[in-house]
C-alpha cells in the first residue's frame, strides 16, 4: 500500500485545502493555499481533477477525489494524497 504524500507546491511549500459551501445556485468551491495562507488555486468541487498535472499529481486522481470528498466542509487541513 502506497503512504501518504504531503502535497507541496513548487515552492516547496506545504499545501492547504478546505471546502467551501456554496449557497442557493453557487456551487461548492475548494480552495488551495499555501504555508502563508496565500490562495493558490480556487475551483468547484465538483470539478477538481483538471489542476492534477499543474501540481504533478497525475495518477492521484481517484486519491484526490477521495480526499475532496470526505473533507468536511469549513475544516482546513494539510493536503496529504
Amino acid at each position: 500500500m502506497e503512504e501518504d504524500v504531503v502535497v507541496k507546491n513548487i515552492f516547496g511549500s506545504d499545501m492547504y485545502i478546505i471546502k467551501v459551501k456554496g449557497k442557493a445556485k453557487i456551487p461548492d468551491y475548494i480552495q488551495l493555499r499555501d504555508d502563508n495562507m496565500v490562495l493558490v488555486a480556487y475551483f468547484r468541487a465538483d470539478r477538481p481533477l483538471k489542476l492534477l498535472k499543474k501540481y504533478g499529481l497525475e495518477g492521484k486522481e481517484e486519491s484526490f477525489s477521495t480526499v475532496i470528498r470526505e473533507l468536511p466542509f469549513g475544516k482546513l487541513q494539510k493536503l496529504t494524497i
